[in-house]
């Protein structure tokens, strides 16, 4: 499928989305339409795998005998006349495919209660939903549906009200997504595509979720380029990247297609949000991420509530080649006593009260490989605001850590209007210097957002990879000017894109004015003579 076509079907599936929804608001709506675009996703997968397993014995069987034994899909047909194999069977399919779906869970036949209105589709989803996130998958699946409440008065008011409404939602989404053929990548996009339009139609809560494409990709091309000497180009391998405040993993797929599908060994991310966390861990395996090639954990950063990253033992610490992350914009948190011992803290001093940015920044460069690469999207006050982040801000720029400062136009973002910057950071880096870059100007704007353009993304990646110094565009700093400015790093002070004002020459405007007042004498003299021989007085 195209990209076109994968932007179409992304389209189609949220104009039926808008359709259905009618009152529900849209992150309501959000958990329901794209937990079924995953159920049907691992039916088609899971099919797929057992026709492989199951070869010349899997019935290929018509539909109108299908009807004939009353069964939706052809599973169903092996199951009835395989009844002694099932277990092994089973047993098979999760070595092979990694998960098990029975034949009734199975969206074809989802799609066949749908279609005839059965009153048993809510009882079988809520039962198919149960059986997926407790016995399809190994335990790291447990609660993928956790957040769908089924009998919800969202849905209707009576069980035949949310019925009919649940039989209205399948059915349009099967019409759909059958106008297209869909491989793994294309319902992945269509599913991220969905993402964005619902996170666009939720306001401030989208924030919590969803990085825009454009400056996801940002982050994405300066974590893979060669962390020494980005003028080469990409890493060849990405062994673990990091998102500790990941949202949807929009980011770590990003990630991801920019290395190309085996060119990371493990994905790795955090989300706090349960709901945020369970749409996560379906985009991966949309996006044909196996299960053993990411985990995605359910807790808070701050508290650092991870085992495999609270090692305290130095030589066994989890590091990464790549840390990308989006977290809440000046957070509230509550800070202890104690967590200033923390490893991660007690080099630098804790993050104020009123805005956890650093204390975001600081956990996850932690765990950055001496060779790695950190992107990290932040509010400008940490740029330039005292106290405390001053003397983080004062510290990781002594040590050599901020490597570039990227400033991004404002209204970008569906949870917030202020412009924001994102900060490179490395533990070992090349240069001495930082790279200030304005990109505030370079956007397109719309009625609700601005957006960034292709050449937009492209320009602010080449010029962090070749280091580029543009006029009111870009420029390196010396340590030096950087701590004559007391170390703060608002990017106006060393890029601006105030225009110079055109140099005024006196004499020249002298001479201009002597000239029109030259003119003017002209002029009158003439309009005088004309009122003398109208007889009228002349002008003074």
């Amino acid at each position: 499928m195209t990209a076109i076509e994968q932007h179409k079907l992304g389209k189609v599936l949220w104009a039926i989305a808008d359709k259905l929804r009618g009152s529900m608001m849209a992150d309501d709506f959000r958990d329901y339409m794209l937990s079924f675009i995953f159920l049907r996703y691992l039916s088609e997968q899971y099919e797929e795998a057992v026709k492989k397993e199951l070869g010349s014995d899997y019935p290929e069987t018509p539909k109108d005998i299908m009807e004939r034994l009353k069964v939706n899909t052809p599973l169903q047909i092996w199951y009835y006349e395989n009844p002694d194999d099932i277990d092994e069977f089973e047993q098979q399919m999760r070595r092979k495919a990694h998960y098990v779906i029975l034949p009734k869970y199975l969206w074809g036949n989802i799609v066949e209660l749908a279609r005839t209105q059965d009153k048993e589709l809510l009882d079988t989803l809520e039962k198919g939903f149960k059986y997926i996130e407790e016995q399809s998958f190994d335990s790291s699946f447990r609660g993928l549906f956790s957040e769908i409440n089924l009998h919800s008065d969202k849905l209707g008011k009576t069980y035949d009200e949310r019925n009919t409404m649940l039989c209205k939602v399948v059915t349009e989404i099967a019409k759909g997504i059958s106008e297209f053929s869909t491989s793994t990548d294309s319902l992945g996009d269509a599913y991220e595509y969905l993402i964005g339009e619902f996170a666009a139609n939720s306001g401030q809560k989208a924030g919590e979720f969803y990085t825009p494409q454009m400056i996801s990709s940002i982050l994405s091309k300066i974590v893979s380029l060669d962390s020494q000497d980005p003028t080469t180009g990409k890493k060849t391998k990405i062994d673990r990247v990091l998102d500790f405040a990941c949202g949807s993993g929009s980011l770590l797929l990003n990630v991801r297609h920019e290395m190309g599908k085996h060119g990371i060994g493990k994905i790795y991310g955090q989300e706090k949000n349960i709901t945020t966390y369970n749409l996560a861990r379906m985009n991966m395996l949309l996006h044909g991420v196996k299960d053993t090639e990411f985990e995605i954990h359910h807790g808070d950063s701050l508290l650092n509530d991870w085992d495999i990253l609270n090692e305290m033992n130095p030589a066994k610490k989890m590091q990464f080649d790549a840390i990308v992350a989006n977290p809440p914009f000046s957070y509230r948190w509550e800070p202890t006593e104690e967590m200033g011992k923390d490893f991660r803290f007690k080099n630098y001093g804790l993050a104020p009260k009123s805005a956890a940015d650093f204390a975001f920044l600081l956990h996850g460069f932690h765990f950055l490989r001496e060779d790695g690469t950190m992107a990290i999207i932040l509010p400008h006050g940490v740029l330039f605001r005292g106290g405390k982040e001053e003397l983080i801000r004062k510290k990781l720029l002594t040590d050599g850590n901020i490597d570039a400062v990227i400033g991004l136009p404002s209204n970008l973002f569906y949870s917030t209007g202020i412009p924001v910057c994102i900060l490179v950071l490395k533990k070992c880096k090349k240069h001495d210097d930082v790279l200030f870059i304005n990109a505030s100007e370079h956007f397109e704007k719309g009625k609700r957002q601005n957006t960034l353009q292709d050449s937009d993304v492209r320009k602010i990646v080449e010029t962090y990879q070749y280091r580029k110094e543009t006029e009111r565009y870009s420029r390196s700093v010396s340590m030096c000017e950087i701590i004559d400015n007391d170390y703060n790093l608002n990017i106006s002070r060393y890029v601006s894109t105030a225009k110079e004002e055109i140099p005024v020459d006196l004499a020249e405007v002298h001479k201009q004015l002597k000239k029109i007042e030259e003119d003017i004498k002209i002029a009158k003299d003439k309009h005088n003579r004309f009122l003398e021989e109208l007889g009228l007085p002349p002008i003074q």
